[in-house]
Parts: C-alpha cells; sequence; structure tokens
C-alpha cells in the first residue's frame, strides 16, 4: 500500500469540489481530504466534513466560521476563518496537493499561496490565469511548484502533449479547443435579447455551476480558456483555435506538424480530468461510464459564428496585448454574469458591457499581485457604471 496523499480542496461546495470529493470516495486508499473551504455553504461544508473527516474546514467569513465550529463541535476538525484562512490550508506544510475549484477571482489569491508552497495545483480556476498570468507562472516555476490543468480542455491538452512529459511536445502546429455552444447554440440570434437565466443556465452535455453555464451559452468561456491555454502550454494565441463540437466528446485536439491530429475521448463528466490529476502519472479509477462510441450518433465539428458568441470575439481581440486587458475581460465577464443572473440586464448587454469596459482600460501589464487586484478593482467599477447606466 502506497502512502496517502493529503488533499486540499479550496471550493469543495462547488460542483468541482463534488466531483473531486467523489473520485476521493472511489479511491479513499490513496487520498485523504486533508482541508475543506466554502463561501457561503456552511450546510454542504458541514455534511462534507462529516463524511470526510477533515483536519480543516475553512470559511472567509469569521461568522459563518464560528457558525460552522459550533456545529461540529464533537467533530476532531479545527474550523477557521477570516480573509488568510484559505490561503493557511492552502499552503499547509502536510498538503500534498491543492484542487483549485473557488470560482473566479476569488480564488487567486488562496491558489497562488499553494503555487508559493510548491504545492501540486490542480487547476479548475481559469481566472487566476488569465488575470496573473505571466506572475503565476513565474512563481510556478521559482517555487516548483506542479501545475496540472482540471479543465476538461486543457487537461485533454495536456494528455496529448504526452501527457505532461518534458522533450515530447515537439512539432505542434496549433491547439484546437472544443466548445459545446452551449444550450444557445441554435438559438435566433435576433431573439437572443429575450434569453432567461434558466434559458442560458440549461447546458445539453454538462452539470455546472450557473456562472459558468452562463459563460458556455455566451462562449466566453471559450474565450478565458484561450488566454489560459496560451500561458500553461507556453504558446502564442494566434496558434490556438476554437472549434464547435457539440457532443462534448472530443475534449480538445492537438494538431502536429506532419498532419497528425491527436485528440482526448470521453464522456463530458469533469471526474474524468480531476482522477488524471490526482493521479497523474499514473491512473486511478473515476466512476465515470465508459465512452461507448458505437452508440454514439456521430461526431461533429463547426467554425465558430462570433456574432453569435461575440464574448469570444473579444477575447481573442485581446488575446495578444498586455495583461491589464486580460483582467478587466475577466472582472467585467464576472460583473455582466452577475448582473444578468439577478435579472438587472439582458443576456445580450454581456459582451456590450465588456467591450465597454475594454475600451475604458489602459493596455499595460500587471507585474505584481497588487496591480492585479487593482486592475480589477477599477474593471469592476467601470463595468457597475455601466450596468447603472443601463438601468
Amino acid at each position: 500500500m502506497g502512502i496517502v496523499k493529503q488533499v486540499t480542496i479550496l471550493g469543495s461546495t462547488s460542483t468541482i469540489g463534488v466531483n473531486t470529493l467523489d473520485v476521493i470516495s472511489t479511491n479513499r486508499d490513496k487520498y485523504s481530504v486533508f482541508a475543506l473551504t466554502a463561501n457561503t455553504n456552511i450546510d454542504l461544508l458541514e455534511q462534507q466534513c462529516r463524511t470526510y473527516a477533515p483536519t480543516y474546514a475553512a470559511l472567509r467569513h469569521e461568522k459563518l466560521a464560528r457558525e460552522l465550529g459550533e456545529r461540529l463541535s464533537d467533530l476532531p476538525t479545527v474550523v477557521v476563518g477570516g480573509d488568510n484562512s484559505l490561503c493557511d490550508v492552502a499552503s499547509h506544510p502536510d498538503t500534498d496537493m491543492v484542487m483549485a475549484a473557488i470560482l473566479g477571482s476569488a480564488g487567486l489569491q488562496p491558489t497562488l499561496a499553494a503555487v508559493r508552497a510548491g504545492k501540486r495545483i490542480l487547476l479548475a480556476n481559469k481566472e487566476s490565469l488569465v488575470m496573473s498570468g505571466k506572475l503565476f507562472m513565474e512563481q510556478v516555476r521559482s517555487n516548483e511548484a506542479m501545475l496540472l490543468p482540471i479543465d476538461s480542455e486543457h487537461n485533454a491538452i495536456y494528455q496529448c502533449l504526452a501527457n505532461g512529459a518534458v522533450g515530447h511536445a515537439s512539432g505542434v502546429k496549433r491547439l484546437i479547443l472544443t466548445g459545446s455552444g452551449g444550450p444557445l447554440l441554435r438559438a435566433d440570434i435576433s431573439k437572443m435579447i429575450t434569453v432567461t437565466p434558466d434559458q442560458a443556465c440549461a447546458h445539453p452535455n454538462w452539470k455546472m455551476g450557473r456562472k459558468i453555464s452562463v459563460d458556455s451559452a455566451t462562449m466566453m468561456n471559450k474565450g478565458l480558456e484561450l488566454l489560459e491555454a496560451s500561458f500553461l502550454f507556453d504558446i502564442s494565441p494566434g496558434l490556438i483555435d476554437v472549434m464547435i463540437h457539440p457532443e462534448s466528446i472530443v475534449h480538445s485536439m492537438v494538431e502536429y506538424l506532419d498532419g497528425s491530429v491527436v485528440a482526448q475521448l470521453g464522456n463530458p463528466d469533469m471526474r474524468t480530468p480531476i482522477a488524471h490529476g490526482l493521479a497523474w502519472p499514473d491512473r486511478v479509477p473515476s466512476s465515470v461510464e465508459p465512452l461507448n462510441l458505437t452508440s454514439n450518433s456521430g461526431l461533429h465539428f463547426e467554425e465558430v459564428d462570433h456574432d453569435r458568441f461575440p464574448c469570444l470575439r473579444l477575447a481573442r481581440e485581446i488575446s495578444e496585448e498586455p495583461q491589464g486587458l486580460f483582467i478587466a475581460l475577466n472582472a467585467a465577464n464576472e460583473v455582466a454574469v452577475k448582473c444578468f443572473l439577478d435579472e438587472l440586464i439582458a443576456f445580450t448587454d454581456i459582451p456590450v458591457i465588456i467591450e465597454a469596459v475594454l475600451e475604458q482600460t489602459k493596455a499595460e501589464e500587471a507585474p505584481t499581485i497588487e496591480s492585479v487586484i487593482e486592475l480589477d478593482r477599477a474593471a469592476r467599477e467601470l463595468a457597475l457604471n455601466r450596468v447603472n447606466r443601463k438601468s
């Protein structure tokens, strides 16, 4: 029996967090839960603590942490709270690997804390790299951390690049990110203004949270993935293409100079890339239903219609620009999506708000975490001002 690895899950009540715990349950002889963190869902976090008995549970809000501590007073789990609590458990000496599954910009600081502690990072938070790509990757290298992508697309590319083996990824012509097109792929463009939050969140293939579901409906998720992939794989954004693949079976591809195209296939289930990240370079069971290609009606691919998906166009347009515009794109998108989900703006207002913020943001680098945070704050303010003007 090998050494049991201690896992910290940042965002354990998210879809990725829940799926990570499911994979750990399938492999209890290999992984143990060291720490669980959540935002406000203390009911689910309490259930998770009672099931997995982590050493620590962390909540950013101290009031919620005190309440959870009272609920778990019969357990040895230590409940911590405050701004630094997530960073503390992510960088704890007894943590072997960290699943970074906190949604949006809130995940940046604790993920960087894990990087600086030299941990194995299972990165499911694409916003961390979009916001701080150069700074983030420099920290990974200087602290000898291991970064394994968990987004299904980036994980697929990682596997297609000889599964991360050094020296085996030469001759790459382009990376091909696939996207389903979400629930609005065939919708009438002229009627997009009437799309409701429930319609935008009704993804045909994946079970995801509401924010990422809206990102899929606008295809901003592919825009963020394009920016992230350029940092992850140290490749020009111009060598990264996006292709519509409605079935979500081919998760991404790598085309090589000799004409070979290597693809990673699987059922649309996040437990597959999670299991890959936990076990790399080995493999462990994920409990995902095996892919049956003979029962599939076919695999289809098509070009992206940028009139239908202007958010992806905006990400492509800034992909060669300095980091400040990446930060503004992400911040404006987070604000706009939240306002759409709160029914303050129309679905079609999302790209309008993002483009307005980009036009008002200076194209500059963000060499420090302080500059990243300030640019993020300023972009959010611009986005909210634009929303208020429309109200």
